[in-house]
Parts: C-alpha cells; sequence; structure tokens
C-alpha cells in the first residue's frame, strides 16, 4: 500500500494520471460523448441539472454518471487508503455562492477548466482565450491570497456530513438505473432526457460510470487539480500539479490525432462560440471563484468523495448555478452569449471581488 501511495505522490504518478483523464476523455468523446466534451464537470453538472427538472433547456438534459463516478471513486480511494475524514465548517455559504458564480463564468465560456484543456486538444482556438482567462483569474485569486484571504478552518465533524453527497450520488445513480433513456421520450419516469443536442450524446452507461470511477479514485490519490496547478506556478514556482495538467493536454492530443477528431480553427467548433472577449471573461470569473474556493470543479468533486462537507456545498452551488444560469438567459451557446450573460459576468465579477477583499485576515 506504501509503495502504491508513494508513486502516486510522484511525478511520475500525477503524469500517469493525467495522461489517462486525457486518453480516456477523447475516448469518450469518440464513443458518444459530445465533440470535445468527454469530460467536462460543468458541462456535466449542468446536464444533472436538467435531468433532475431544475432547468428546462432541452437540449442539454442527461444524468451524467462520469460525475457520480468522480465522487464515488474518490470515496473508494479514501476508505481504502484510510483518508475519509468528514469535515465541513469553512464559510459554508460563501462556498455555496462561490461554486454558483463558477458555474455562471464557465457556462459563458462553455466548459470548464478541463474542457478548456480538451477544446485545445481537440484544435478549438477559442480554448485559448478562456484558458488566458482562467489563468487571469487564479492570478487575481492568488493577490488576495498574499493580502490574507481566508475562509477560516473547517474542523472534524460527524461521519453523516462526509457521507451525504457520495449518498447523494448513489441515489442518483439508482435513478439513472430506474429511469433509463427510452427511444423519442424526453420523460422517462421522473427524469428528464434531451432527444437533441449535446444532452441527447454520451457514451454507454457502463463505459461513462467505468470512466468516472477510474478518474476519480486516481485524481483522489494524485490531488489532481488544475486550478492547484496554475495556483503553485505562480505562487510557489512547483511544477508538480502542472506535469499532470500538461500531460493531460499532451495526451488527449495524440488521441484525437490518431481518432481523427483533431480538428484546428475558431469557427464551427462544437458546442462554443466565437465571442472571444466573452470567453476570456468568463474564464476569468470562472478562475478567481475555483482559487477563491480552493480548487477547481474537478477537484471539489474529489474532496467531497473524501468526506469533505465544504468542497460538497460548492458541488451543489455549481449545480444550482447551472440552474439559475439556463433559467435566466445566463449561459452561452453556439450562437454565443445568452441575453445575460454579459450582465451576469460583470455582476459575479464584483460578488467575487466583493468576498476576496472582506474575507482577509491581517497579516501581522
Amino acid at each position: 500500500m506504501s509503495a502504491i501511495r508513494d508513486f502516486f505522490a510522484s511525478r511520475l504518478g500525477i503524469i500517469s494520471v493525467g495522461c489517462f483523464i486525457g486518453v480516456f476523455a477523447a475516448l469518450l468523446q469518440k464513443w458518444g460523448n459530445p465533440g470535445n466534451m468527454g469530460i467536462c464537470v460543468a458541462c456535466m453538472e449542468r446536464d444533472i441539472a436538467g435531468a433532475i427538472g431544475l432547468h428546462r433547456a432541452v437540449v442539454v438534459q442527461y444524468l451524467r454518471p462520469e460525475i457520480l463516478g468522480f465522487v464515488l471513486g474518490a470515496m473508494v480511494s479514501a476508505l481504502a487508503f484510510r483518508e475519509f475524514r468528514p469535515r465541513a465548517g469553512s464559510a459554508p455559504i460563501v462556498r455555496f455562492v462561490l461554486g454558483m458564480l463558477a458555474m455562471i463564468g464557465a457556462l459563458v465560456f462553455l466548459g470548464c477548466p478541463w474542457r478548456a484543456l480538451l477544446r485545445l486538444a481537440g484544435g478549438d482556438g477559442n480554448a485559448i482565450l478562456g484558458l488566458a482567462g482562467l489563468v487571469g483569474g487564479i492570478w487575481l485569486g492568488t493577490l488576495f491570497f498574499k493580502n490574507g484571504y481566508n475562509l477560516g478552518r473547517n474542523q472534524h465533524t460527524y461521519a453523516s456530513v462526509g457521507w451525504l453527497l457520495p449518498l447523494m450520488m448513489l441515489g442518483l445513480l439508482t435513478l439513472r438505473l430506474m429511469f433509463p433513456p427510452l427511444p423519442d421520450k424526453d420523460l422517462s419516469g421522473i427524469l428528464f432526457y434531451s432527444l437533441k443536442g449535446p444532452g441527447s450524446q454520451y457514451a454507454p452507461l457502463a463505459v461513462s460510470l467505468g470512466v468516472g470511477l477510474a478518474v476519480g479514485f486516481l485524481a483522489q490519490r494524485t490531488r489532481f487539480c488544475t486550478m492547484g496547478a496554475i495556483r503553485d506556478l505562480i505562487l510557489f514556482r512547483q511544477l508538480h500539479l502542472l506535469s499532470g495538467v500538461l500531460a493531460l493536454l499532451a495526451a488527449a492530443f495524440i488521441t484525437n490525432v490518431i481518432l481523427n477528431q483533431f480538428n484546428p480553427g475558431f469557427t464551427g467548433q462544437p458546442v462554443a462560440h466565437t465571442m472571444w472577449f466573452w470567453n476570456f471573461a468568463g474564464m476569468v470569473v470562472a478562475g478567481l471563484a475555483f482559487a477563491l474556493a480552493g480548487g477547481c470543479p474537478g477537484r471539489q468533486l474529489f474532496m467531497a468523495g473524501e468526506g469533505d462537507g465544504d468542497a460538497a456545498v460548492f458541488v451543489l452551488g455549481m449545480i444550482v448555478g447551472a440552474a439559475v444560469s439556463h433559467n435566466f438567459g445566463l449561459a452561452s451557446s453556439p450562437a454565443g452569449v445568452g441575453p445575460y450573460g454579459i450582465h451576469a459576468v460583470i455582476i459575479s465579477l464584483a460578488v467575487l471581488l466583493f468576498i476576496g477583499f472582506t474575507m482577509r485576515q491581517k497579516i501581522s
């Protein structure tokens, strides 16, 4: 067990996990997931919000098994290595709001940090603006860190707190098994399913869930985090986490080339728009929210799987943020930013700056 722990803590370990995620993200696209969206935490949580009826955008409704697998796989890993530690109490309402704002920014860009990398690996030039915005948002977050920003310490708490989100995911998986998609039906029992658009495109259940479980297990072992990689580079000049992120990008690119899924350009890219400034600005918002919350959306799922109730609150905030984005015309589409998306970016950035400036401890 110690040898396995040591391997995943090494540079080779995190590079191996990055390669695994990159290869299987591209394969999931080949097996049925939307273009350049083999894995996208923001998009998949948005689809889950639609599947359980929190929004009525009929083209993005599907109960994505990958997300359920991320949490459950991380939980299995944490239990196996005795790292399941129920904890909570670090500004939960702030974390919920940060989750909502992160989702709003991500859906203006149309993707989380992982999808930004996968879009670039698939040839989508618009992802360059998104990644630049992500770096800019995280850089802003590091300025707050240097000036005492702190959400406070979470504390050990009841075991049930750590189990609640994994149990929710088990419940959703049960619903997915009980109410599978039906041909030409947009409602199966109590779950909504898209008949067209990205929500209607998905890999087989066993494949999606299997990949999700594996990614959750491996990412929990390595502490894989896109936000953390950029933060560590800026603050500490450390390349450990970044090596895994770059491995993801390289592996996805090579796999896309082999599968003939690499299509370079800015126009006509799947589930993307060309409003370059708002691609950038949306990810500034998302990057700053991830930084202030202490992890990218994937990392939040993995931490929730190991018992972190604060991360679970962030995850629930993202799901609610997806519903808000689609119910109030904030989310983008291939046609461009939603009717109120620009307003949402500006307001979200103002709220994030408010949180950053007002939650600082004096540095003695």
